[in-house]
């Protein structure tokens, strides 16, 4: 059966999709942001799920709406690229759920990277860890997760190039798993090509394992400043908003 075409108010509810992790800093992380933006817009119904490891899972949240008689929501990915989770499990989930609730509406918003509101959140962190924006003595390492998805390496990549024109020494990419350089070797890279100075920039939205190894793993490589994840920083919560308003406005245009 197709699905009904959303044509979303503006209140239409959010449900944002996590992650998930198993440490709890990074569910509080992921509710400080979107506490951050119900304050930005009060009259917004904005609703918490985790795709593994936290409860509530998403199609828990969509049922609950659908049982309330909710007609129409916009999911939202709060994933930094778009790789196999937004690819592949949100849009399975998504099946699902409207298998169970055919009369439920659903549009799916856009992963919030990449965007310009998230290079200035991770300049405003860098700040926070005493690195000046676009430093001509500071090489930069940005740090993601990695993916077995080539095309979400390649965004961060991407990402890492436009980065430099903000006047940093460099900037270069690096990733946690699935992908090399690692955080250690990129940062030894650096230091051995005369870098006075190199930070890491944490690509990550909520604190947990990767960016723990990551902190460790880059002061021991010789680091000399690591920058906070990206958690519930303002731009984010805008982005967040952003990313919400693209969706309905998306899907009142395909309903005109």
């Amino acid at each position: 059966m197709t699905a009904p075409l959303l044509t979303a108010p503006a209140g239409a509810p959010m449900v944002a999709v996590a992650h998930g992790s198993r440490d709890p800093r990074a569910a509080a992380t992921v509710e400080e942001l979107l506490a951050a933006v119900r304050a930005r817009r009060p009259g917004l119904e904005v609703l918490t799920s985790f795709l593994d490891h936290a409860p509530p899972a998403p199609a828990r949240v969509l049922d609950g709406l659908a049982r309330r008689g909710v007609g129409e929501a916009v999911v939202l990915p709060l994933l930094l690229t778009a790789a196999y989770h937004s690819k592949t499990d949100v849009p399975g989930v998504l099946a699902r759920v409207r298998a169970l609730h055919p009369r439920l509406g659903l549009r799916t918003a856009a992963t919030l990277g990449p965007h310009p509101l998230l290079t200035a959140a991770l300049e405003r962190r860098l700040a926070e860890a005493g690195v000046a924006a676009g430093d001509p003595d500071t090489a930069v390492v940005l740090v993601a997760a990695g993916s077995s998805d080539p095309s979400a390496n390649a965004t961060i990549c991407g990402l890492a190039r436009r980065w430099r024109a903000r006047g940093w020494r460099g900037v270069v990419p690096a990733f946690a798993s699935a992908a090399r350089p690692t955080p250690g070797e990129a940062v030894a890279a650096l230091r051995d090509a005369g870098a006075p100075r190199v930070a890491v920039a944490s690509y990550f939205l909520a604190p947990g394992y990767f960016a723990d190894k990551v902190r460790e793993e880059s002061l021991a490589a010789g680091a000399d400043a690591v920058s906070p994840v990206l958690g519930a920083a303002p731009e984010l919560a805008g982005l967040v908003l952003h990313r919400y308003d693209e969706a309905v406005a998306d899907a009142r245009a395909v309903a005109v």
